[in-house]
């Protein structure tokens, strides 16, 4: 019998006739143990008769009844660890066989790396390179329609699209009615493995708040709102870009998405119309863009296995409360790897085993881009600090207000979630001690 964790045990409520099928197929076989499964020699699979055989296999030389040595014993607890990695990994492929890919974000499992894996996967991220490389080109005017937005633009794409993982970077440009007239729009959109059905969504605005003519001279450059963000993502890109290449090489059915919105900011007052001009659009277009290519019954929006908002930050000491409980074990997720990175010693400043993530702390909902894909189904994990930044919308939002420490720590945590989310184990060097 398949073990679910709570969340989707809350998705069997709301899903009946899906587990309804399974629990009657599963039900046949409750008294039946997994040993006892992988125990019968007819439904063992022929990859693991063989692995059981060659576990039990006795070494040349060794008589029936005689006392294996040391080196024997060894290999036997070598071949021994296989045989149950086999059966661990056989266990999992019975647990989501028969369900659809649609559904299989509700039993989703990210993989815990090891320290050596972590070391190795975090080795190349860099808190300089994203300063200069990344977020100073993005901390100017840049409402939608600027010239500051172009050149905003222009560095998003041209970054991704230098990366070797090979990311299939495309746009999605509209004209739309504001108070101040039609102003133009672009969201980006990058995509690591577009024929992967699965898609795991970091997303974030790269627009800043349009200030009229009267702040003449005063330039709004939005730094935790959003520029930081948008160079997290991108540094995420760059840093973790061999692991990004290795993952999309295995054909993988589950594969990282970034998307950048325009617009999320209301030019004028914040009204349902004036505002998420942006992720309006880009939902809308999911919903009737048919994922796999030539499907009739499934969109892009049925692709998203978490969408994951990041607003608002760079500030210090930023808090990260619970606002949707379906996907409150996500950001209990991140307050694990908050801990590990902490014992680790591999975060800054940072005195507490928690510091950022607080899952079992609900908020209130919070007005953002993911409104348009929560209101389609689309699981989503906001990522927006409780309270705001002090600086918010004001012109104190600036690159002398950010807190770099708490950038940084967040780079990494990000980074790691990533990669156990995908199941992307980074190549630990021969020597791992001496890694970063």
């Amino acid at each position: 019998m398949c073990f679910l964790g709570a969340h989707a045990r809350t998705h069997a409520r709301t899903h009946t006739h899906t587990h309804t099928h399974t629990h009657t197929h599963t039900h046949t076989r409750r008294h039946r143990s997994d040993a006892q499964w992988f125990a019968e020699p007819r439904v063992l699979p022929p990859a693991l008769h063989m692995i059981r055989n060659l576990a039990q296999r006795r070494e040349p030389g060794m008589r029936r009844g005689a006392t294996p040595t040391r080196t024997e014993r060894i290999h036997a607890a070598s071949k021994m660890r296989l045989f149950y990695t086999a059966i661990i990994w056989a266990t999992l492929v019975r647990c989501t066989a028969g369900i659809p890919w649609t559904q299989q974000k509700h039993h989703h499992r990210a993989v815990t790396l090891t320290q050596d894996e972590i070391r190795a996967g975090l080795s190349h991220t860099d808190l300089e390179t994203m300063w200069q490389r990344d977020l100073r080109p993005l901390l100017v005017t840049r409402y939608p329609g600027s010239a500051g937005s172009q050149a905003v633009q222009e560095h998003i794409k041209t970054t991704l699209r230098s990366l070797g993982a090979g990311w299939e970077v495309t746009e999605d440009t509209f004209v739309s009615e504001t108070p101040y007239g039609q102003l133009p729009f672009a969201n980006i959109v990058a995509t690591l493995n577009s024929t992967a059905h699965r898609r795991l969504v970091l997303a974030c605005h790269y627009d800043s708040k349009y200030y009229p003519p009267q702040w003449h001279g005063r330039e709004f450059q939005g730094a935790t709102d959003s520029a930081v963000p948008c160079a997290m993502m991108l540094e995420l890109a760059r840093a973790l870009d061999e692991e990004l290449k290795a993952h999309k090489s295995t054909s993988s059915d589950l594969t990282l998405q970034l998307l950048f919105f325009d617009g999320e900011e209301a030019l004028f007052q914040w009204t349902s119309t004036d505002s998420l001009y942006g992720s309006r659009h880009l939902a809308e277009k999911m919903e009737i863009t048919p994922h796999p290519a030539g499907a009739t019954d499934t969109n892009q929006l049925h692709a998203i296995d978490l969408f994951v908002l990041l607003d608002l930050i760079g500030g210090a000491g930023p808090r990260f409360y619970n606002q949707f409980p379906s996907t409150a074990h996500w950001l209990s997720r991140l307050q694990s790897i908050e801990t590990r990175l902490h014992s680790m010693n591999q975060l800054v400043d940072h005195p507490d085993n928690v510091h950022y993530f607080w899952p079992n702390q609900p908020v209130g909902h919070i007005q953002d881009d993911h409104i348009p894909f929560l209101s389609r189904g689309v699981p989503v994990l906001h990522l927006i600090p409780s309270p705001f930044p002090s600086v918010w919308h004001t012109f104190d939002d600036n690159e002398q207000n950010l807190d770099r420490s708490t950038i940084q720590n967040l780079n990494k945590i990000m980074q790691l979630f990533v990669l156990e989310y995908l199941n992307a184990k980074p190549a630990v060097p021969s020597n791992p001690q001496n890694a970063p």
